[in-house]
């Protein structure tokens, strides 16, 4: 049984509060919520009508229960760790055979997901972290996952002006679908000083043909990297990551995709 202590100020922290105290199998009511967090009754309830409202809980008549999207959530964690994980060494060893920055990535919508990164030698700072976010169209990772996406995937990142942070950067629909149809055709994606300028990158998708699950990049400084020669490199490693995922894989996660993470536009 939790302890309530003293009622927490702010709502980020009520909530995660309503949310710590779901602590066991069983759902809670009204008044055990209250009584476990320490929260007015009428902040409590509100909260959890809308934690319901949006799937982070649900209510069977008077027992609120942890919903499907916590679910979702702990799934698509549990698969980004396995994933990072399988991929680290990969990524180590192309870091290191290239002297340049690796960057593993996801697609969540218009902007891709960094989930792992490891810096090379290069004195071209590189602008990206891990959990950080970009335009999917601006950045090599981003295209060649947004290349295979479904239509009404594409159809989100067009219902809206294109990001360009270069003058280089893709502005228009049709220069996008040329472009990543080229994508589909090589198997590899390119970024020309698209998400910054003086940096170039190498993508490739990691994943089944056709129906990538994440994606791997390149990148380093465009004036001193020919790009086609890394696209050996590059490609061997998505797929030695993706053998690795799937020797290791214990649940697919085709559909969880697009957890959110921390919103801050990044370019790489």
């Amino acid at each position: 049984m939790t302890t309530a202590s003293p009622a927490p100020a702010s709502m980020i922290d009520r909530i995660v509060t309503i949310l710590d105290s779901f602590d066991g199998p069983h759902g809670f009511t009204l008044a055990q919520v209250v009584a476990r967090t320490g929260l007015p009754r009428s902040s409590a309830h509100r909260i959890l009508e809308h934690l319901v409202k949006v799937g982070w809980l649900r209510r069977d008549q008077l027992h609120y229960h942890l919903g499907l999207r916590i679910l979702e959530l702990g799934t698509l964690a549990c698969y980004q760790h396995q994933l990072r994980g399988a991929a680290s060494p990969h990524l180590y060893e192309l870091a290191h055979s290239t002297g340049m920055t690796v960057h593993l990535a996801v697609l969540d919508g218009p902007e891709i997901v960094y989930l792992d990164k490891l810096g090379g030698r290069s004195s071209l700072r590189v602008p990206s972290r891990i959990g950080g976010r970009a335009p999917a169209t601006c950045t090599g990772v981003g295209k060649v996952l947004l290349a295979y996406a479904e239509e009404a995937g594409l159809e989100a990142v067009l219902g809206r002006p294109l990001p360009r942070p270069t003058p280089a950067s893709i502005g228009t629909e049709r220069r996008l679908r040329a472009e990543l149809a080229h994508v589909r055709d090589r198997g590899i994606a390119f970024d020309r000083e698209e998400s910054a300028w003086g940096l170039g990158c190498v993508a490739a998708p990691i994943g089944p043909p056709g129906s990538p699950e994440a994606a791997l990049s390149v990148c380093g400084p465009i004036a001193r990297v020919n790009l086609e020669h890394l696209v050996g490199p590059v490609r061997a490693s998505a797929q030695a990551v993706w053998a690795s995922v799937g020797a290791g894989r214990t649940a697919p996660p085709s559909s969880l995709h697009g957890a959110p993470a921390p919103r801050q536009p990044i370019g790489a």
